[in-house]
């Protein structure tokens, strides 16, 4: 299949919707950036607040158009709530590979087993659908919870960049680099993590 970002690419399983990501989707996730600050702890981005929420979303909208990433809005079916946003970048279709990341949800959807649904069906698509080698995941190395939900899904830990990028609050950060290859969801991964939903 030849993946284009000008497609409409929607994701599902009888617990999560994954849409592509609009402009008008700050509405359904202004409650996380007004009221839920420290989920953006970690991020890259400035994110909480409703003027740092649009700019979020125009950003990576931009970057969609420019076929460097692919954002999703993730909507629980179990709740009938909007949960948080997650994305394709750093996509390099002629090494076959990307980044899957930039993912948060509310307070009320961690440890809901919502993030392990949303991974295998990003996961299912680059492997299965476009053909994708490598998936590789980056965070911060002090962000214990982020290094553990990636862990449990099979990453492999490869390393960890020292002071390799600038945050936003002016101190270098520690990035930790994981990565699933192609072989190895084909040969154990997909099923252990299928078994886990």
């Amino acid at each position: 299949m030849e993946f284009t970002t000008s497609e409409k690419y929607k994701l599902e399983d009888e617990r999560v919707l994954l849409r592509p990501l609009e402009r008008n989707d700050n509405l359904h996730l202004e409650y996380f950036a007004e009221n839920e600050p420290e989920l953006f702890k970690y991020s890259l981005s400035l994110v909480a607040g409703k003027e740092n929420l649009k700019n979020y979303i125009n950003l990576t909208l931009s970057a969609r158009e420019k076929e460097t990433e692919y954002p999703f809005i993730v909507f629980d079916k179990l709740t009938g709530k909007y949960a948080g946003t997650t994305r394709f970048y750093d996509i390099q279709l002629k090494n076959k590979s990307l980044q899957l990341g930039y993912t948060w949800y509310g307070k009320e959807f961690h440890g809901s087993g919502l993030n392990k649904h949303c991974k295998f069906l990003l996961l299912e698509f680059a492997f299965e659908t476009i053909g994708i080698e490598r998936v590789e995941f980056r965070a911060n190395n002090l962000n214990e919870r982020s290094k553990a939900a990636m862990i449990s899904i099979g990453c492999t830990v490869e390393g960890v960049l020292r002071q390799s990028i600038l945050e936003p609050n002016g101190f270098r950060r520690d990035t930790i680099v994981l990565s699933i290859l192609r072989e190895e969801w084909q040969n154990g991964i997909k099923e252990r993590l299928q078994a886990k939903l």
